[in-house]
């Protein structure tokens, strides 16, 4: 028994070292495939070369100056891709054979996405690596607030166009829909809208306007007003819904049709 408890806690020990090797190197290549911008604070190291190193922050040009290279453009460059830079240029004017160049993050300010609507504390936030994703960002911004909706939608440009995309938030987090889960770049917009709501009035215990939940029908939305008064029957709905050219339609609807947003339900009195 106390041999298979040790095997046990080992394999457990073993899990949790292969888990956290492999969270280790996601956010390291996270980190190696970050784009420098504006307002980075980054640390440049030369291996060996301690008079190398450089604390420095990266201006709006781009461009810094490192010892004995001078100017060098590292702005927009990934941190894998300017420390080549450094290299090559340290080695073209031979200053140090084979160099060992080390680029790391500090405060993070150059790449920035907005989150506006319907959230918590709206405003930019650092896009600390590659690896963000919208719900990282929704999160930041303290989630969505109760008069929210459950689509966000994601504005950006990709390979040089217009790049838009509606978010399922819920399914974000419940992992139903991870395709929406894509890399965040610089300059992209998550907005969330106001939920859309339905209005119920006449013979209704609690008239006025309502959130629409998600698949709501017509006996939840006529719970939220309260159920009929003593006067009034749910056998005597009438529903109005504006149509897409903008009609006004009228219709007498089944308790387990759906409602959508913009509807208008009515309570009538009872017949008897």
């Amino acid at each position: 028994m106390e041999f298979k408890v040790i095997k046990i806690f080992k394999t457990f020990i073993a899990v949790c070292v292969i888990a956290t090797s492999n969270v280790a190197a996601v956010y390291a290549q996270a980190t190696t495939d970050y784009k420098l911008g504006a307002g980075d604070d980054i640390r440049i190291l030369v291996f060996q070369n301690p008079d190398l190193t450089v604390d420095t922050r990266v201006p709006d040009s781009g461009v810094i100056s490192y010892p004995l290279i001078g100017a060098v453009k590292l702005g927009g460059l990934s941190v894998t891709a300017a420390q080549k830079v450094v290299a090559d240029a340290l080695t073209k004017g031979n200053f140090v054979k084979n160099p060992q160049v080390t680029i790391s993050l500090g405060m993070i300010r150059g790449n920035q996405v907005s989150v506006l609507g319907q959230v918590t504390k709206p405003g930019r936030f650092a896009l600390e690596n590659n690896a963000a994703r919208p719900s990282d960002m929704i999160a930041a911004a303290g989630g969505v607030i109760p008069t929210g909706s459950d689509v966000a939608v994601l504005v950006g440009v990709r390979d040089g166009k217009v790049f838009r995309k509606k978010i399922d938030i819920p399914a974000l987090f419940m992992n139903e829909d991870m395709s929406a889960q894509i890399p965040l770049r610089d300059g992209d917009t998550i907005y969330v809208d106001k939920a859309p709501v339905f209005y119920i009035y006449g013979e209704a215990q609690k008239p006025g306007a309502y959130r629409i939940e998600r698949d709501m029908t017509v006996m939840q939305a006529l719970a939220q007003g309260g159920g009929p008064t003593p006067r009034g029957s749910e056998n005597r709905l009438r529903l109005s819904r504006k149509n897409a050219d903008g009609t006004l339609i009228q219709t007498t609807p089944a308790l387990t049709d759906p409602i959508e947003s913009g509807d208008v339900l009515y309570v009538r009195e009872s017949l008897f």
